[in-house]
């Protein structure tokens, strides 16, 4: 990643993944994709490959994050979801133009009406939103349980049972945490 700028965060499911793009959102938010160019990183290293994106596309970008993460967020804890993010998430969707496809290898990838259409790339993750929201896929929605984290994140597990949006960030320093207080405790 080029310095200056915090590591992209990979997950398993697009849309929450992308709204993975804000972390710590209750402690010190780190901002992932502070520029444009930085959401074409994100989108290409996510199979959306785009070679440009204007200031207003990620304004667009930023809005459909946060209705996401709002949507996932009362769906997660069976809440009635936000109107306005329904909305938002529905408009992003109908606007992109994207078409799956399907690789020699078997696998689906998406083809964007053009190479600059950040419009298209942000239908797909809406298209993605949409389909576990409303409980298409299987798997279940959840709040990370770190308290500075709270991310909605898609738990896919056997159990559905995970704490973490990432074990190797939220899930370690709640370990790292415990660990420490554990020691202090008994210390002499």
């Amino acid at each position: 990643m080029p310095e200056g700028f915090p590591d992209f965060r990979p997950g398993n499911v697009l849309s929450t993944a992308f709204t993975g793009t804000l972390t710590e959102r209750c402690g010190d938010p780190v901002e992932r994709i502070p520029v444009p160019h930085r959401l074409v990183d994100w989108l290409a290293m996510n199979g959306l490959a785009v070679d440009t994106c204007t200031d207003a596309q990620l304004d667009q970008a930023r809005e459909l994050r946060e209705a996401i993460h709002l949507a996932a967020t009362a769906a997660a804890v069976d809440d009635t979801l936000p109107t306005s993010a329904v909305r938002t998430i529905n408009d992003h969707s109908v606007r992109g133009q994207a078409a799956a496809v399907l690789t020699a290898e078997g696998n689906q990838r998406w083809l964007l009406s053009s190479p600059s259409s950040v419009e298209d790339a942000l239908g797909v993750i809406a298209a993605d939103a949409i389909g576990i929201i409303a409980g298409e896929r299987d798997g279940t929605l959840a709040l990370c349980a770190s308290p500075t984290c709270r991310a909605a994140f898609f738990d896919t597990s056997q159990s559905r049972s995970r704490r973490w949006c990432d074990m190797n960030t939220c899930g370690n320093r709640q370990k790292k945490a415990r660990f420490a207080a554990n020691r202090r405790k008994h210390a002499p």
